[in-house]
């Protein structure tokens, strides 16, 4: 077993596609408001290095203003095929505007429409209404082409602790926390 979490974590991810885990990269990302009332939510894990963990999302939904007022956050995944689940807590930080406008460039055509469209977590008067402004973009750039906006980019979660779970009988299981130390990271094992 690797001491760098980051890069079991990496190996866990590869390990569970290679398994047939299905949506391998949903995460449960959890954030608080000022007041530390805690929303979660699932979301897509984009990347994963030695600088943390990286999702996107628009900075004015729920999840962006929480992050504004409060810029900490854990993430949890499981994957059942392997029987593992991963815990992530630490500080958040805003990805680079070159790293969102990349990451932006890879994603499908209609996954661009719609983040553009979309006025994320705020009311809606209808379905009709927002599949309107989702098909006045779709005129305007037939090619899926229309520029980043603004309040659309990334966040990376900054790990101080990464916790490492593995399914055991009779219902021991392993688990492992990485706290990260001046010296790098500390390893300690847990009770079930």
């Amino acid at each position: 077993m690797s001491s760098d979490p980051i890069r079991r974590f990496r190996r866990y991810w590869r390990e569970a596609v290679a398994a047939g885990a299905p949506l391998a990269d949903a995460v449960a990302l959890a954030t608080a408001d000022a007041a530390g009332k805690p929303s979660v939510r699932f979301v897509l894990l984009k990347a994963a290095d030695e600088r943390g963990f990286v999702v996107y999302t628009n900075k004015t939904s729920r999840k962006g203003r929480e992050l504004a007022a409060n810029p900490y956050a854990s993430l949890a995944v499981y994957w059942d095929a392997t029987g593992r689940q991963v815990r992530v807590e630490g500080r958040v930080v805003s990805v680079s505007v070159a790293e969102a406008d990349a990451y932006w460039l890879e994603r499908p055509p209609a996954s661009r429409l719609a983040s553009a469209a979309s006025d994320q977590s705020r009311t809606v008067a209808s379905r009709a209404a927002l599949m309107a402004r989702y098909r006045e973009l779709e005129a305007a750039f037939p090619d899926g082409d229309v520029e980043r906006p603004e309040h659309w980019s990334g966040y990376r979660i900054v790990p101080k602790r990464i916790e490492f779970w593995a399914r055991a009988e009779p219902r021991l299981h392993k688990r492992e926390l990485f706290t990260r130390t001046r010296d790098g990271w500390k390893k300690t094992l847990l009770q079930p």
